[in-house]
């Protein structure tokens, strides 16, 4: 899952990165409403938390050309206004949520868990495609009683897979949602990540199989007997 966190606050946004990243979300960060809106128009957010008081452009216009825009992610909205009337203001344009800082960043990432359970794409704990599940919590592919860790960006590539079984999902977008749009990563590397995927998928004796695309990208299928 890809968070964009956008707060003019440097030290507390990179603590909040750090327990994102920690709890395996992808993170890309801005520091001021415009880059953050810029970002955030490209659609490619599961979450967005937002600051409302920020140089060049507050929260809450940014909420408003989201909603404008038809842009539906959800918003988590920050602020250290804890006045009802301000809470009531980022509800009615559009916010899902709202938390008042000072906060627990267990409250943070409760509050983040619980926007996603409302995406209809979410399914759980645990997905599953056919004969594996893969398990959030632990960060395990499993087949029957036979299980494996993965890495974080392994879980991640397998996670977008299988939210996104049925359909083909190219390099760029991988690159998009887990390495984020400063990355120096390059198609080669996705190659890499998704080697180490089918050899795990072998060692567990499992029949599903990510198959490349030649020219499109890759989706899941299961091997013919």
């Amino acid at each position: 899952m890809k968070v964009l966190l956008v707060d003019d606050e440097r030290q507390l946004t990179s603590a909040i990165a750090v327990i994102l990243k920690q709890n395996k979300f992808s993170v890309d960060v801005s520091y001021d409403g415009e880059d953050g809106l810029d970002k955030a128009l490209t659609d490619i957010y599961d979450v967005i938390i937002l600051d409302v008081m920020m140089p060049k452009m507050d929260g809450i216009t940014v909420l408003k050309h989201l909603r404008k825009n038809k842009i539906s992610t959800p918003v988590l909205i920050l602020s250290a206004k804890s006045e009802v009337i301000d809470r009531i203001e980022g509800l009615n344009n559009g916010a899902d949520d709202y938390l008042t800082k000072p906060f627990d960043t267990n409250e943070l990432l409760a509050r983040v868990r619980a926007l996603l359970r409302r995406k209809s794409e979410f399914t759980g704990d645990v997905l599953s495609f056919g004969d594996i599940t893969l398990d959030r919590d632990t960060f395990e592919i499993c087949k029957e009683s036979h299980k494996i860790a993965l890495g974080k960006k392994e879980f991640q590539i397998m996670e977008m897979l299988i939210l996104n079984k049925g359909k083909s999902i190219d390099k760029e977008k991988f690159i998009e949602k887990i390495w984020g749009y400063d990355t120096d990563a390059e198609y080669n590397t996705i190659e890499v990540y998704v080697s180490f995927l089918r050899k795990k998928l072998l060692a567990i004796g499992s029949k599903t199989e990510i198959k490349s695309l030649r020219g499109i990208g890759y989706t899941l299928g299961e091997k013919n007997d």
